[in-house]
């Protein structure tokens, strides 16, 4: 038999030689499944943080609100207390920021008759500033007519009800990926929320313990 010939059969059962065909078809589409793969881990990842940073800003609000009599310094600490402990997988106090205010009637007539933030309080190092205004906004004017809230009309904001007030939180937050910013790139997450305060009748913030301006929730 000539060397041709016996390197045409050699070609031959090469070319009919299958093995090893189903481990080049997965080294060529397993860049494409941990793709796939990761992209869906970080997508659950994402709609996980937005339903619980929605969450703790109804928990915010919903606990100012509950505090009955007078609310003091040391109510708000406890309550961003609780809320650093429900969001300590998600880092916010590290990564975002929470604004509550008091939102009530200004008190004044004529054209100067609207809402102002009484008092407003903020937790986290994220460096955000609040959307909807700062305390004493409104107090002497019609700039907060419509209440607070977003969007530029009345139906998409809240106002508080003469002799109540409301309790207005807004919460931003840096989203901190599972696998890499590459994915969806920076995003912040934005939710807010308000409640209606339950049988208080003093909504002036007290400071009974005399605690520091540092020990307190102070937006400096």
């Amino acid at each position: 038999m000539s060397n041709i010939t016996r390197l045409y059969r050699f070609v031959r059962r090469l070319r009919r030689d299958d093995r090893g065909l189903a481990l080049i078809e997965f080294a060529f589409s397993l860049p494409v499944l941990v793709i796939l793969c990761m992209a869906g881990l970080e997508c659950a990842n994402l709609a996980l943080a937005h339903l619980r940073v929605s969450q703790v800003a109804m928990l915010i609000a919903d606990n100012a609100a509950r505090v009955r009599t007078s609310i003091d310094e040391a109510d708000v600490n406890e309550i961003l207390t609780g809320a650093d402990l429900s969001t300590a997988s998600l880092k916010l106090k590290d990564n975002g920021r929470v604004f509550l205010s008091d939102l009530e009637p200004n008190g004044l007539t004529g054209s100067n008759e609207g809402q102002y933030i009484r008092w407003q309080r903020c937790w986290g190092s994220g460096p955000f500033v609040s959307s909807y205004g700062v305390a004493n906004d409104g107090k002497t004017s019609a700039s907060m007519k419509d209440g607070m809230g977003p969007g530029t009309t009345a139906s998409t904001k809240v106002k508080s009800a003469s002799g109540t007030a409301v309790m207005f939180v807004e919460v931003a937050y840096n989203y901190q990926p599972l696998i890499s910013n590459a994915i969806f790139g920076n995003k912040v997450i934005r939710y807010s929320s308000a409640f209606n305060v339950r049988e208080r009748t003093d909504q002036a913030i007290k400071n009974a313990g005399s605690l520091a301006t540092s020990a307190t929730a102070a937006c400096t």
